[in-house]
């Protein structure tokens, strides 16, 4: 077994070393001097990397496809490759690939709910490396990005779900049309037998898979003979468990209503709670881009929203956002790096807005505004790294000042 060099010391080029017994070699651009770690693997500064003298590279996904590790390496792989596209080094249990601009986490998290007496675990981006996966388990139900989705050219999923894209990360893949390219990439691999469910409208390659199209959740009905009516969940979480539902009927004839109702969603996304006067506050901290916040918007427009809205937007186009706002009865309260930007297109659709910079400014300026039937959301449609450190950050200091109100 070739031991690869490793791109980016972090949380899957690290479960891969430990797999193979550490003592691996890394490359990291936040390395300015060689050194080794407790478990005896050597990181050395990205800029000492030699391709001549290398065999095998296994980058990290983040790494950007203009990164100089990527332009300079000959034989590169992601983990995904590593792990479940070569033939001798790891067992390959059946394995389902989701992904999708949103609802990629939940739709995970819902159909390994459904698979667990199965033998399902889950993994990739939702938190698990595929190194650190147990190889006995039957089936995988793996969380795929963009990004690993670009440098994966070997490995293929037996059952690839798509959830409907929307231009998102256009910093890190270039632009739309590459994005919608690498999101479909799978079907390359895939085989005669293997299923891919995708959204209709896409450019899709030729591919030997079953391409099974869906328009929205009454065709998700209709091909798989599901009725929505008997699940518990609205909006985009109701798309996330009708995908869910399809595949537990297309793997094993079963379509389990109660069990899937029993599924807890997910901290940070459309998370409800009220304040001392019982009004509802909704901490969807984790909509990170412009399609969730649509879909948040979507799953309240009947009452009157206190929206807050802002953060690091990677300057992703915003009009069609701030025409659905303008469209409903919706006050913008703009928070974060793009505030002025914001501000400046609520001015000219509009939309009044209360240019706030800060969270808890914006907080305070809906607290003194809402009326009983409001609803105040956190639906930022954007990064939270430019004033937090992570959305979940973002989210949790959300919910304590509503536990203040």
């Amino acid at each position: 077994m070739i031991k690869p060099n490793l791109f980016g010391y972090g949380v899957t080029t690290k479960a891969i070393a430990n797999k193979l017994g550490n003592g691996c070699i890394f490359y990291d651009d936040r390395c300015e001097e060689t050194y080794t770690d407790d478990l005896g693997n050597t990181i050395h500064p990205s800029r000492l990397f030699d391709e001549k003298e290398s065999r095998l590279e296994v980058t990290t996904p983040s790494l950007k496809p203009n990164n100089l590790l990527i332009q300079k390496a000959k034989n590169l792989m992601s983990e995904y490759d590593y792990v479940l596209g070569s033939k001798d080094e790891f067992k390959k249990p059946f394995v389902i690939w989701i992904s999708g601009t949103n609802g990629k986490t939940t739709t995970t998290q819902m159909l390994t709910h459904l698979l667990k007496e199965k033998g399902a675990v889950s993994g990739g981006n939702i938190g698990t490396p595929l190194a650190e996966l147990d190889e006995n388990t039957l089936i995988w139900v793996l969380e795929t990005s963009s990004f690993t989705l670009h440098h994966t050219h070997i490995a293929s999923p037996d059952i690839y779900i798509l959830l409907p894209i929307t231009p998102d990360h256009l910093d890190w893949h270039g632009d739309a049309k590459r994005y919608e390219i690498d999101k479909l990439k799978p079907l390359l691999t895939m085989r005669e037998g293997d299923l891919a469910l995708v959204p209709s409208g896409l450019n899709l390659p030729k591919s030997d898979a079953w391409i099974v199209e869906y328009d929205n959740n009454a065709s998700l009905e209709r091909l798989f003979s599901l009725d929505a009516s008997r699940l518990r969940y609205k909006a985009a979480f109701l798309q996330d468990a009708l995908l869910s539902l399809a595949i537990t009927d297309v793997l094993f004839r079963e379509v389990n209503y109660e069990l899937l109702n029993d599924f807890a969603l997910d901290n940070h996304r459309q998370e409800e709670s009220r304040d001392g006067s019982g009004r509802l506050w909704v901490n969807d901290s984790k909509a990170t881009n412009i399609d969730a916040t649509m879909q948040a918007i979507e799953t309240y427009k009947d009452s009157k929203i206190h929206l807050i809205i802002g953060g690091d937007d990677k300057g992703v186009n915003l009009c069609n956002l701030m025409d659905m706002i303008a469209s409903h009865d919706i006050d913008i309260y703009t928070i974060g790096s793009n505030s002025d930007r914001l501000s400046q297109m609520a001015e000219d659709s509009g939309v009044t807005y209360c240019n706030c910079k800060k969270l808890e400014k914006a907080m305070v300026e809906i607290d003194a505004k809402m009326d009983q039937d409001d609803i105040a959301l956190l639906s930022p449609a954007a990064s939270s790294l430019d004033q937090f450190s992570s959305y979940a950050k973002r989210g949790d200091e959300f919910k304590e000042f509503v536990k203040k109100i």
